[in-house]
């Protein structure tokens, strides 16, 4: 998938902006659109655009869109942005300081954007196990998207970590490639859905290893063995594989998020209050990676598109209470 994207010069600071989206996966290019729909002068910066929708398999749970595969379901998002002309810059947001009544949002390539508002939409990252062998094996066996890669281990041995819902759905999706697949989990219990659950467990095609984890990833050019260990026994063995699929959750960017001031949960998602606000005025999150008391946690593509328009809606309401003028037109 490719897309035109616009890259600003080095050490250029922007005009003022009404609303920057930082962020460019659903939760932020539909914070983009809806900006740009209430008449705000908008731009959105990411540094992945399409988010983790690059990562996706068949999408069948986004409504009125059926068996659409996930980057497909990305490029009609960025096509949809770009017909009302909204800038899209592949760039990495590194700070955000408060001047008087605008944010000076600093990003790695040395653009300094202005704004009056910002919408926070960030997402989270894959976690690693940090064992030997993972990153020496990376892209090499080791793979953190069980759809992007499951084609590459057709008629072979794979090892699937996790006990969550991903987990269980990518062993599953294995079942079709690979001709064996070891789902490892660190408990004795899933922490899915009944549904995976059971379809696990009565898969011929899957073995189950609990209470155990890997605790090194072997081979010469690529994958060929992993070392687990029981927790209980704490027996360890070598098991012959050709692939390891790690699903062990995400995360957020808590330390950037920690250093602009923001207020996070105890796993470091953005607190937001209803209408997508956080503690600090003028600053909006939506998406994977907000949290809080007021958040259900369900990070599905159709929660973080309602979750940007939400924040879209809640910055145009702040921008006219500030009495910027820009932000009345057209609404």
């Amino acid at each position: 998938m490719s897309f035109r994207i616009g890259v600003p010069k080095k050490r250029q600071e922007t005009e003022t902006l009404d609303v920057l989206v930082v962020g460019a996966g659903p939760a932020g290019l539909s914070a983009a659109l809806y900006s740009k729909r209430l008449g705000l002068n908008t731009a959105c910066v990411g540094e992945d655009i399409g988010g983790t929708l690059n990562e996706a398999g068949v999408v069948d749970d986004y409504i009125g869109i059926q068996d659409i595969l996930g980057p497909e379901l990305a490029k009609k998002f960025v096509e949809h942005v770009r017909k009302y002309g909204i800038p899209i810059h592949r760039d990495t947001v590194v700070d955000i300081v408060r001047e008087n009544e605008v944010f000076k949002v600093s990003t790695k390539s040395g653009v300094v954007f202005t704004a009056r508002a910002v919408i926070l939409a960030l997402g989270s990252k894959r976690r690693k196990l940090g064992v030997p062998g993972e990153a020496e094996f990376a892209g090499k066996g080791v793979t953190y998207c069980a759809a992007c890669d499951a084609p590459l281990f057709k008629g072979k041995v794979v090892a699937v970590v996790g006990g969550g819902n991903a987990a269980l759905q990518s062993a599953l999706l294995m079942t079709s490639y690979a001709i064996k697949t070891y789902l490892i989990h660190r408990r004795d219990s899933f922490r899915a859905y009944d549904v995976y659950v059971k379809s696990v467990t009565n898969n011929p095609k899957i073995e189950l290893v609990l209470n155990s984890v890997i605790r090194s990833i072997g081979g010469s050019k690529s994958v060929e063995w992993i070392e687990v260990e029981n927790l209980v026994t704490h027996e360890i063995k070598k098991i012959k594989v050709d692939g390891v699929l790690i699903e062990i959750g995400s995360e957020p960017p808590k330390e950037f998020f920690s250093k602009i001031g923001l207020k996070l949960d105890e796993y470091g998602y953005v607190v937001v209050e209803p209408g997508q606000k956080t503690n600090i005025e003028g600053i909006f999150a939506a998406g994977d990676c907000t949290g809080g008391p007021h958040k259900k946690k369900f990070d599905q593509v159709v929660t973080a598109v309602a979750e940007g328009a939400l924040a879209a809606l809640s910055a145009y309401e702040y921008i006219t209470r500030l009495g910027v003028e820009e932000a009345r037109r057209g609404y």
